[in-house]
């Protein structure tokens, strides 16, 4: 079998950790009760997912009766969305969200607009961060939610959240908040950052795939949702469905590793980062995407003048396995929604490339990774005679 690439894609997914798959095992075979069994296999995974529902909420200051597991971020986002929407429509029907969030925000915004509702979708200024003034302006009385992520999956920006969330508690305004990104990456606190819902997943942090939840605000105020699956009335009646103990114990594993280990591993990746940006200073005509240091320590996005993005891609592949953008809308021809948003042009926007730097990435890798691209995108620009 032919050698596997160098793996800079960790904003797409990541390997789960051998330290969560040890923790999960036992869950198949020896704890493998339903939670909601009124008998002893029952309890034993019950009391697993109760414990995992402290550690969860005790990473991000909240109460694990906060805690509501989903199948991950994307059913997470649409809870929190349409779910406000539903019970909320009789207070007004206007949502505020960003141009840059992901698709899981966006798309359900539409098909709200599709009902009736009226969704502003807020610009960015060029470094990717919110216009804050915008969003002051945005408000109105009818405004019902306001949904602002908190790093982009694309560039990595870190948006303010503790100002927004501050307005919106001002105005009475709920504030949901996409973590995907950012959990267990850079601190979050829900009391600190008046956030009211916060939509989390497993997979970007080490943990296994199909596994999320949605922080759901239950004082100052509490937050009202109407579930979006019915069937059993489990997770406080907000997500029916049988839960998973084995992915509940390895999210809840995944995310207190990464909570102990975010302040020297975010350090590395910061170094590791600046070595890479090292190598590709060699190049003129690149183009940082995003703010330069306000976003999350493995991100860096990048965009190459006078490159095709698909053969860069293509020229880097036997060295390195990353994406030009979301790996979500992967299968899209478009040019990037987000590095349209910062003004970047449809060719640079093409031309880009998402380094997603993760927990098993190695200086010696980052070095071959470095001159791999200075040589791919020397010899391009050398055929086209740029």
């Amino acid at each position: 079998m032919a050698e596997l690439p160098i793996y800079l894609d960790c904003h797409a997914t990541t390997p789960v950790d051998p330290r969560v798959v040890d923790a999960m095992l036992p869950f198949f075979t020896d704890y493998f009760g339903n939670p909601s069994s009124l008998h002893g296999y029952g309890w034993q995974a019950d009391a697993a997912v109760k414990k995992s529902r402290e550690i969860i909420a005790q990473t991000i200051n909240a109460q694990p009766q906060e805690i509501v597991f989903t199948s991950g971020a994307t059913e997470a986002n649409n809870l929190a969305i349409k779910g406000v929407a539903e019970a909320y429509f009789n207070h007004g029907k206007h949502i505020i969200t960003v141009q840059t969030e992901h698709s899981a925000v966006l798309d359900p915004c539409r098909y709200l607009e599709s009902l009736g509702f009226e969704v502003t979708y807020l610009p960015v200024n060029a470094d990717g961060l919110v216009d804050f003034s915008a969003l002051e302006k945005a408000i109105r009385p009818e405004t019902i939610l306001v949904s602002v992520m908190v790093a982009n999956n694309e560039i990595g920006v870190l948006q303010p959240l503790q100002s927004i969330g501050e307005l919106c508690q001002d105005q009475g305004i709920l504030f949901h908040t996409d973590a995907a990104q950012a959990i267990g990456k850079v601190p979050l606190d829900v009391q600190a950052m008046n956030i009211h819902l916060m939509s989390m997943t497993a997979h970007k942090v080490y943990g296994p795939k199909g596994i999320g939840a949605l922080y759901v605000r239950r004082r100052q105020p509490r937050v009202n949702l109407v579930a979006q699956l019915h069937g059993g009335g489990h997770e406080r009646g907000m997500r029916s469905g049988t839960l998973y103990p084995p992915q509940i114990v390895g999210f809840a594993t995944a995310i207190e590793l990464a909570a102990a280990e975010m302040a020297a591993e975010g350090e590395r990746l910061c170094g590791l980062r600046s070595q890479l940006l090292q190598h590709l200073h060699q190049l003129p005509d690149i183009h940082i995407n995003g703010h330069p240091s306000q976003r999350l320590p493995g991100n860096l996005n990048v965009s190459f003048g006078g490159v095709d993005g698909q053969s860069l891609l293509l020229g880097l592949q036997p060295v390195v396995a990353l994406s030009s953008g979301s790996a979500c809308s992967a299968a899209s021809t478009a040019p990037s929604h987000v590095l349209k948003a910062l003004g970047r042009s449809d060719s640079l926007a093409y031309a880009s490339l998402r380094f997603g730097l993760g927990r098993f990435t190695t200086a010696a890798e980052i070095e071959r990774v470095g001159q791999a691209v200075v040589d791919t995108v020397n010899t391009l620009r050398g055929l086209k005679g740029v």
